[in-house]
């Protein structure tokens, strides 16, 4: 709708609303917020954290040791419940902050008219129909459709992706128009940073932008992590195995070998106490939070523990382009000017770089241009930093700009060419100046050295090529007529590399009215060109090497951004996502249902112009299409997707606190290739919590299993229930703790992500478990048998079987530290001192427990010998070659696999 025919919809007159009109109004469509969210009562979100098989599992067995009596054991595993409970108790509270921080961005004030007369009112009292007044420096106080514009530039890019700020004018646009594109709209939220306008309000409250992004983060239900999932299925799975167990126990003792029936649920009960895995939540806690330090290390941010564990479950990363995959800093790359080409070095801000000619064979360098030796790239340079209204300053080498990042980009090609703004304008000091505004498409400055005016004019190429009727050569000489479609076409060249292009003009002589400059002035022609300028913000070097890093671990890199669908394709291509497809544009995206959305994610991976609405809906089709995501983003309109994805990635330095507060992870330095990293530590921390539990699951078999063997036999129990859970205590508080602290696997970013229903215990895993147990069970019962034998006191034979176990848990700890891998080089035997710690402070208390008479009165010990002590390191030994030995035979099998698949394309290749 054009301007006029929004006001008569509205029924605003030239002076704005009145009292009473606003007063009936503001009743009608209530105050210019957004609702706070219902929350629940803080009570009622902490009870829910109970609600969890790991905490029934553990809360089970702190009852079962306090029936025992065993109250370190009770204390130790109510300590574990409660810290589990808060730690969900306190994620959970962060996760609703995001919609406050939207809440947050509303304008505090606003310049209304009312009663044809300008006043500021609160933002907050704002109703459809006012008609608003902005200038430089206001952020929009609702949804605005412009009515007049002075050179308005609004930043977007919290709603949109833009990289640079939007050039606004009146004019209407097609109803499905994308928001990015929609020049005559101003929204609630956004800021601007030059010119002025006025604009009325047809939108506050949740029916602006800002409040339909906040519906759909309310809308979003929490993502629960595989790890999650993973873990409640083994509880389910571990609590039936282990009633199962007891109640067979309790009922071959006393049904069948006619046990005892008290000594036989004793033992029953002591069972379940060793077999739940109370250790395993506490290590997962400590593996995650070593997760979260060694992130932070690396400018990685994790606002919630079990993030750590999904990245690296991570098949497919939907990133935003400006400051994450670029440096978010415009940047000169290419000059055209007379016959000759030149590439300008460096990236960013700072003015370090050189001027090469271009050549053909991007190996040969011709070093750097004497720029006062090229007389049309000198003249192109002045008119680059003269023509311009942004600013550069140095602070303690932190080199920072002031206004548009187009036009900076231009003040440090200056530099780069000797010829600061300072120094130029000192030379040729401005007069007068035309701004830029969006229907002219260019801007134009009038300087004079004291004598003779200089008109300069830079804009878009096709609005300056039509004022030009003569060229500048190489040699300075401007008196050849313009080839006209010669410069289009390197225009056209320059846009297809991505590149944004400016074309810059001059002429000399006197305006229609002298000092002074107007747009009729510029119309008049006359002008000669100097050239063009290709601007790009730059790649970051990293980011290409981390896509490809992705790319080698299985893991798709999708581009999704605000931009034109050119600039993302070349950039795309640049790095290597989506080489030869063309990008998606949001419009096209919502003309898809469901099902052909699926298949578009499939198909491509660049997405331009995309909307909040478009952004979410893509997560979700990956999602339906089996894929884990994690989603970047540092807008408003990114909050929704960024909730909704099973990772969502906010930016640290520019990102708004609406996206931060949506995230799980904040990336300090906005750089992909953190991701990457991130990626990797989450597969590590992954490989961790299985290693512990293919650790701690065979301790547990192998004492079920000894006990199970012993009634079966009519054998006397080789363990009684205290020592049971004795050596359940000491190695988990020992022993377990130190696979929290494993490196990563030299193989951790050459996988691919693991499969979403993939279990926690795999078929090889189970198979693990009973070979391990099996052999300390083995270990244990020989010793206890052999002590008999020989006439020593069932005391001392129990104390051979218990530190047999334990000494077993110490060599296969070793095992453990790779899961196929061998263990016997440098780094499986050095590459942890944690472990070696462990070992030592667990053969301390073993010590204590043999010798000490306190220990030796509660758990029924005795001494050794030396030779007593050769035997268990000789079990231990035993179960160290017989694990190393079948991880030998597991690597060669899965080698004869892979070169299988090999020969036979069809198949896929096979993971150990």
């Amino acid at each position: 709708m054009t301007p006029q025919e929004v006001l008569d919809r509205l029924g605003v007159g030239p002076g704005g609303l009145t009292d009473d009109e606003v007063r009936r109004r503001r009743e009608r469509y209530g105050r210019n917020t957004l609702p706070a969210a219902q929350r629940r009562h803080p009570i009622v979100r902490f009870l829910r954290q109970f609600h969890d098989v790991l905490i029934y599992v553990l809360s089970a067995a702190a009852v079962v040791t306090a029936i025992l009596q065993h109250w370190v054991d009770t204390v130790v595993l109510a300590a574990a419940v409660i810290v589990n409970v808060i730690i969900a108790f306190i994620q959970e509270g962060k996760a609703e902050a995001a919609m406050d921080a939207i809440r947050a961005m509303l304008s505090p004030h606003a310049t209304v008219l009312r009663n044809g007369v300008p006043v500021e009112v609160d933002a907050a009292d704002v109703v459809p129909g006012d008609v608003v007044r902005l200038a430089s420096g206001d952020r929009v106080p609702a949804d605005l459709r412009l009515l007049t514009v002075d050179g308005l530039r609004i930043e977007e890019a919290a709603l949109t992706g833009e990289s640079v700020p939007v050039d606004k004018s009146t004019a209407a646009v097609a109803p499905d128009t994308p928001i990015g594109d929609r020049v005559g709209m101003a929204y609630s939220g956004t800021l601007v940073v030059y010119g002025q306008a006025t604009g009325v309000v047809v939108g506050t409250g949740t029916d602006t932008e800002l409040g339909r992004i906040n519906r759909m983060i309310a809308g979003i239900a929490p993502t629960v992590t595989p790890l999650t999932r993973q873990i409640d299925r083994f509880g389910r799975w571990l609590a039936v195995v282990i009633v199962a167990m007891a109640v067979a126990t309790y009922a071959i003792g006393v049904l069948w070998r006619g046990h005892d029936a008290a000594v036989m649920f004793m033992m029953a009960i002591a069972l379940v106490a060793s077999a739940i895995p109370e250790g395993l939540p506490a290590i997962m806690t400590v593996t995650l939070a070593i997760g979260v330090q060694r992130m932070s290390r690396r400018n990685a941010i994790v606002r919630r523990l079990l993030a750590v564990e999904t990245l690296g479950e991570v098949s497919v990363i939907c990133s935003d382009k400006t400051g994450t995959l670029t440096s978010n800093e415009m940047t000169v790359r290419r000059v055209v000017c007379g016959a000759d080409e030149f590439v300008v070095g460096g990236a960013g801000y700072a003015p370090v770089g050189e001027i090469e000619p271009a050549r053909e064979d991007a190996n040969t360098r011709g070093g750097a241009v004497d720029v006062d030796g090229h007389p049309a790239l000198r003249d192109l340079v002045r008119a680059a930093v003269l023509c311009n209204d942004a600013g550069l300053r140095c602070d303690e080498g932190t080199w920072t700009i002031v206004g548009d990042p187009t036009e900076a980009a231009l003040l440090v090609l200056g530099r780069k060419a000797g010829l600061p703004v300072e120094e130029a304008e000192a030379t040729w000091p401005r007069v007068d100046s035309v701004p830029f505004e969006s229907e002219n498409r260019m801007m134009g400055t009038l300087h004079t050295d004291g004598g003779e005016a200089l008109v300069l004019v830079k804009g878009a190429p096709e609005r300056v090529l039509g004022l030009c009727v003569t060229e500048c050569r190489a040699d300075g000489d401007d008196g050849r007529p313009v080839d006209h479609d010669h410069w289009h076409d390197v225009a056209h060249r320059l846009a297809e590399q991505g590149l944004r292009v400016l074309a810059l003009a001059q002429r000399r002589g006197s305006t229609r009215t002298p000092g002074r400059l107007t747009l009729d002035d510029l119309h008049d022609g006359g002008f000669s060109l100097l050239g063009l300028v290709g601007i790009i913000d730059p790649l970051r070097p990293e980011a290409v090497a981390a896509v490809r890093e992705c790319r080698q671990a299985g893991i798709t890199v999708k581009m999704v951004t605000g931009d034109h669908a050119g600039t993302a394709a070349e950039i795309g291509a640049q790095l290597g996502i989506g080489v030869g497809k063309p990008a998606v544009t949001g419009r096209e995206l919502a003309e898809l249902d469901d099902a052909q959305l699926r298949a578009v994610v499939r198909e491509h991976d660049v997405f331009a112009r995309a909307n909040p609405e478009h952004k979410l809906r893509l997560v979700r089709a990956l999602q339906a299409e089996g894929q884990v995501v994690a989603m970047t983003g540092d807008g408003v309109n990114d909050a929704p997707a960024l909730k909704r994805a099973d990772i969502g990635v906010a930016m640290g330095r520019r990102g708004t606190e609406a996206a931060k507060e949506a995230a799980d992870m904040v990336l300090a330095d906005d750089n992909f290739s953190t991701i990457a990293a991130a990626v990797a530590e989450g597969r590590t921390v992954y490989d961790n919590i299985r290693k512990f539990i293919m650790f701690m699951l065979p301790t547990n078999g192998g004492e079920v299993l000894v006990v199970i063997a012993a009634i079966l036999f009519e054998l006397t129990l080789p363990l009684t229930p205290a020592q049971v859970l004795w050596i359940n205590l000491v190695t988990s508080a020992t022993l377990g703790l130190a696979l929290a602290f494993e490196p990563a696997e030299h193989d951790v970013m050459d996988r691919r992500p693991r499969p979403v229903g993939e279990s926690l215990l795999s078929g090889y895993f189970v198979w693990r478990v009973a070979l391990v147990s099996v052999l300390m069970a083995a270990g244990a019962l020989t010793m206890f048998l052999l002590e008999l034998r020989q006439g020593t006191s069932v005391d001392t034979a129990r104390t051979m079987a218990v530190n047999a176990i334990v000494v077993a848990e110490m060599f296969y700890l070793l095992n453990n530290r790779f899961l196929v891998d061998p263990v016997l080089n440098r780094a499986g035997l050095f590459g942890n001192r944690v472990a070696f710690a462990t070992v030592v402070a667990c053969t301390a208390l073993m010590l204590l427990y043999t010798y000490t008479p306190p220990l030796q009165a509660v758990f029924g010990s005795t001494a050794l010998g030396w030779l007593d002590w050769v035997k268990a390191a000789g079990v231990g030994a035993g179960v160290f070659a017989a694990v190393e030995a079948e991880k030998y035979v597991v690597r060669v099998y899965a080698a004869r696999k892979r070169n299988r698949s090999r020969r036979v394309p069809d198949k896929p290749a096979a993971h150990p």
